[in-house]
């Protein structure tokens, strides 16, 4: 029961009150009137009723005290027994709480989106900011202590405590990517910086070097022996253009916590500096200077040209003394510096002499050594001195049967050809539209009769018969175009047609671009969500086999999506890299990091909460060492001690009923009033 006061007049008013009878009290008492000591208490009286007095009664329903743990059970909290720990520790808290009346609100904190980490804060300031602060008898936090939102620690007027799960004696090895360029020039060298780092207690008997292992584009991997704890710098040359993926595993060891953070993932883009082009054409003609204004508009192509001006048999009588010509290069081209160049262009030329068999045979193992060759083949190739009839005749995919059509067709994409990157969709870069199957481009006026002999047709002519060839020789690639009339469509002959988009996509082909490959396995990470390309020939492919992080196989059929092109989409449950399977085509691709953030720290520590703790009085135990005992403390007491954690009991309360009584009667103030200022009348009226 409180005495409590409701005043009649605002408070202002009546302190001005009190104030005008403490003068008029005051000015008695100096004019000397017998009756002060009656009027002061008099106007007391009044002043008393003015305020009035009550006494409030309230009946009150006490609350419980209420503990907020926090269940961590993000990726790293299954390591080792941490799970079991964990919920032999929510089991017996559980219980000794309800037990106590106490009311338990429990959150469990998995994976933060992305690759955000363990969000515990962010898991305690939502449920705190929904409990009355008056109520909170403490908080627990059950986790391995790597927490990655420490920022967010909400303010907390009760004890914080952490148990740590784990063990003392836990010790990990990583991998780690220091420095690695999103994109590098091929043929250049690159440096990465790469760290194997041990954490926790490592025994003794664990080596202090490591073997790790390198692999590109889920090739086979090479292994070597390299230290820990120091900086490793990797000097590297892309192999490819496009996407170069680059995989780094380091050989777990007996012992350690996990091996999820023993590999990297690197995707680094290699870009060509320039296209080095020879092209060889065998006479002056309507083609040529197309064939050279293409090469040369491309401001990432060197262009070396190779033309005969006047062949050895023209006789004339011009004295050799007057011809102006600088005798080419023709050893150091095709002997000494064939090697330097990534594409030889031989356009309708012809054995002349000039070029002795020596040379073919040069650029015939220059072929089968990675190089890439196109001959756009005019009548000369349908003749006696046609370059078939040389070494380099060993390697072309085609055989000429000396026709030389002379007529009109458009040139069509063959069945093999829709399926193919060089041509696949060519014919939406035609100026007009597709009528009955027939690309809305120029016609070309002639076209080579050529029996093919392996590698695959994606272009027809006249009466279907093959028209663009392209074949693989050894590590080198080479294509046969049998018409020298492609630079009508770069005229605009009735329309014209895209030739500059074929030359590029034949050139990306040659130069082994990843995105022109007809047998590939590509994916495409959005988020977790993953959309996995296979393009092949083939009408169709098998299944594909998704190994995960963690090693779970998964199997998914593909549905074919386009011609040649076949889809699938896949949810990765967790970050880390996939490896993909299907058929004899292997790829990896990285969900957010090779090794999450949930893996980088994998040690149980309460390093990163102690701050936030100690400014509670609470504490951080182990529960390797026991579950620990709750106790009842005060507040402002410390919270924590060895295997025992404290509460701090808060007597809250539900006000139910109020009584509000007035202390005095208001007529019992009027009649002391009245008493003693009449007494007071009385007394110095007597006098």
């Amino acid at each position: 029961m409180d005495v409590i006061f409701d005043p009649l007049l605002p408070w202002p008013v009546l302190y001005v009150a009190v104030a005008v009878a403490a003068l008029f009290a005051a000015l008695a008492i100096w004019r000397g009137l017998n009756g002060w000591w009656l009027r002061a208490p008099a106007m007391a009286v009044l002043l008393l009723a003015l305020a009035n007095p009550s006494l409030q009664d309230e009946e009150r329903d006490p609350l419980s005290d209420i503990v907020v743990m926090i269940v961590d059970e993000s990726a790293s909290q299954r390591l080792s027994d941490r799970e079991s720990q964990t919920a032999l520790a929510v089991d017996a808290l559980s219980t000794d709480i309800t037990s106590r009346g106490m009311e338990l609100r429990t959150v469990t904190v998995p994976d933060g989106q992305g690759d955000a980490g363990t969000e515990l804060m962010t898991a305690l300031s939502d449920t705190l900011s929904e409990e009355p602060k008056t109520r909170i008898a403490g908080t627990i936090l059950i986790t391995d202590g790597q927490v990655h939102d420490v920022a967010r620690t909400p303010d907390i007027n009760a004890p914080l405590h952490t148990l740590l799960t784990g063990r003392a004696t836990d010790w990990d090895r990583r991998l780690i990517v220091k420095n690695a360029p999103a994109f590098a020039i091929l043929d250049e060298e690159i440096t990465l910086t790469l760290r194997i780092e041990d954490q926790g207690v490592v025994p003794q008997d664990v080596p202090a070097r490591a073997s790790l292992s390198i692999a590109i584009d889920g090739a086979e991997a090479q292994s070597f022996d390299v230290p820990t704890g120091e900086d490793l710098q990797l000097p590297l040359k892309l192999p490819h253009g496009g996407m170069n993926v680059l995989q780094f595993t380091v050989a777990a060891n007996e012992g350690e916590l996990t091996d999820r953070n023993n590999a990297a993932v690197v995707q680094i883009n290699g870009v060509r500096d320039r296209l080095r082009v020879l092209l060889v054409s065998g006479e002056p003609h309507a083609g040529e200077r197309t064939w050279r204004n293409l090469l040369k508009s491309d401001s990432a192509v060197d262009l070396v040209h190779f033309t005969i001006l006047r062949p050895p048999e023209k006789q004339d009588g011009v004295p050799v003394s007057e011809l102006s010509l600088i005798a080419f290069p023709t050893r150091e081209l095709f002997l000494e510096k064939v090697d330097e160049f990534d594409l030889i262009i031989f356009d309708r030329y012809k054995r002349r002499g000039i070029l002795p068999a020596l040379y073919f045979d040069s650029i015939r193992q220059y072929v089968e050594n990675g190089g890439a060759v196109l001959v756009a083949a005019g009548p000369d190739f349908a003749s006696a001195d046609s370059i078939y009839r040389s070494p380099l005749g060993d390697i072309l995919p085609a055989e000429p049967t000396a026709r030389v059509l002379d007529q009109g067709f458009t040139p069509l994409i063959s069945e093999l050809g829709e399926r193919h990157p060089v041509t696949e969709g060519l014919e939406k870069f035609a100026p007009g539209p597709t009528v009955d199957g027939v690309p809305g481009w120029g016609r070309w006026m002639r076209q080579i009769e050529v029996e093919p002999l392996q590698g695959q047709t994606v272009m027809t002519g006249i009466e279907d018969r093959p028209l663009l060839i392209l074949d693989r020789v050894g590590d080198g690639r080479i294509a046969l175009m049998a018409s020298d009339h492609a630079w009508l469509w770069h005229r605009g002959f009735e329309g014209g047609g895209p030739q500059l988009e074929l030359l590029r996509r034949l050139a990306h082909w040659m130069m082994k671009e990843p995105e022109l490959e007809e047998e590939a396995l590509t994916a495409m990470a959005e988020g977790q969500t993953l959309t996995l390309t296979r393009r092949t020939l083939s009408l169709e492919v098998g299944e594909l086999e998704i190994t995960g992080p963690d090693g779970t196989v998964t199997t998914l059929p593909f549905e074919e999506s386009s011609a040649g092109r076949f889809t699938t989409v896949f949810e990765a449950p967790e970050p880390g890299l996939y490896r993909l399977k299907e058929g004899d085509q292997e790829s990896v691709v990285a969900v957010g990091p090779a090794a999450p953030r949930e893996f980088i720290e994998t040690i149980a520590s309460g390093d990163k909460l102690e701050t936030q703790v100690k400014a509670t009085r609470g504490g951080i135990l182990r529960l390797e060492d026991g579950i620990p005992n709750l106790r009842m403390v005060g507040e402002g007491r410390n919270a924590a001690g060895r295997g025992w954690l404290g509460l701090t009991p808060r007597n809250a309360y539900l006000t139910t009923n109020v009584t509000v009584t007035p202390l005095v009667s208001p007529w019992l103030f009027l009649l002391f009033a009245m008493v003693l200022t009449v007494g007071a009348w009385l007394r110095e009226g007597r006098r």
